[in-house]
């Protein structure tokens, strides 16, 4: 943060001042747009920043409600928080998790993995937290019908659209901080993999119009999978309006929700693979480290070295015979 003390300077826009500042500079740039909305000129343009756009009043039986669909100005709002969540995981990381892992005083790779888990740790509970209030205000766990009944969902409450650009800007900004991190090469292919993924079922849930996934994510896998069967599998199957029409955004066929169905299926599958696995390799090196330390023979002692000392005893550093003469010292022969 713009707060935090410097012990190296590094060149203006240089690689490593880009590296080292970057939270910085996204402070700037959230500042920028928050000053805007001091004046009027630029205040609308602010505004697109900050809210969710496409805004439109449904009529309900006592009064109106503001609903939201999407479209190319998402785009921007998710742009102004994806830099939001570059300084929250600043603040996350230097205040918390480098204060943590100083103490622990672990090596370069375990280091990596701690901070790659502790940055999880809190976007998931955050997310879960946000979630359960998201499905108790909107009354979905009261009335789980709503998830299917009505569709296509046109339109999305303010609670429901904001929280998909919010995950959005969160695992897009996961992709530039591979290279803040400076995370090493072999270990990006395996963290591109799961940020793609959370980003393909994220945005295909918001694109498609199922709410049922805004009502899950952050819960556990057999939940998600069970809900997503209940929702499309039998849920929307049994909808009268069963035609494919982009324009109005249904995609109600059948095709559409094998492939739905398929993708949870095989990403829950793939997840699970993947746990089971990691487990099962930690497990065997284990193992493997307690039988080698089984088989390495104990080292045989040496044998005590025998110091052939004079007979008699010292007195005044002169050695006493046992009767208590001294030895003849030897002639030497003269040449």
């Amino acid at each position: 943060m713009a707060f935090r003390r410097r012990t190296k300077s590094y060149p203006l826009f240089s690689q490593e001042f880009v590296i080292h500042n970057h939270a910085d500079i996204g402070f700037c740039l959230v500042l920028c747009v928050l000053i805007g909305l001091m004046f009027e000129v630029t205040a609308k343009t602010a505004f697109l920043f900050i809210l969710p756009q496409y805004n439109i009043s449904v009529p309900t039986a006592d009064s109106e409600t503001v609903h939201y669909h999407y479209g190319p100005k998402d785009l921007v709002t998710i742009l102004f928080y994806i830099f939001i969540t570059i300084i929250l995981h600043a603040v996350v990381q230097e205040y918390i998790l480098d204060k943590i892992s100083k103490r622990l005083h672990l090596s370069k790779v375990k280091h990596s993995k701690f901070n790659e888990s502790g940055q999880l740790v809190v976007f998931h509970f955050t997310s879960v937290i946000w979630c359960f209030y998201v499905v108790v205000t909107e009354g979905y766990l009261t009335n789980p019908r709503s998830l299917w009944e009505d569709y296509p969902h046109v339109h999305l409450p303010f609670q429901v659209k904001f929280f998909y650009l919010c995950q959005l800007a969160y695992w897009l900004h996961a992709l530039p901080e591979l290279y803040f991190q400076k995370v090493r090469k072999e270990e990006i292919p395996r963290q591109l993999q799961y940020i793609c993924l959370y980003l393909v079922h994220i945005a295909g849930a918001y694109l498609l119009k199922f709410s049922a996934w805004a009502a899950v994510f952050g819960v556990t896998r057999l939940f998600i999978l069970t809900l997503a069967v209940l929702a499309i599998g039998f849920g929307l199957a049994r909808m009268e309006n069963q035609a494919f029409d982009p324009e109005k955004g249904n995609f109600n066929t059948l095709f559409c929700r094998l492939c739905v169905l398929l993708l949870v299926c095989a990403a829950q599958a793939w997840l699970m693979w993947r746990f089971i696995h990691s487990q099962l390799r930690h497990w065997r090196e284990y193992w493997n480290e307690q039988s080698a330390k089984r088989r390495v023979p104990a080292t045989p002692r040496l044998p005590a070295r025998l110091i052939k000392r004079e007979s008699g005893y010292h007195e005044n550093g002169v050695v006493k015979a046992e009767n208590g003469t001294s030895p003849r010292t030897k002639k030497l022969k003269s040449p």
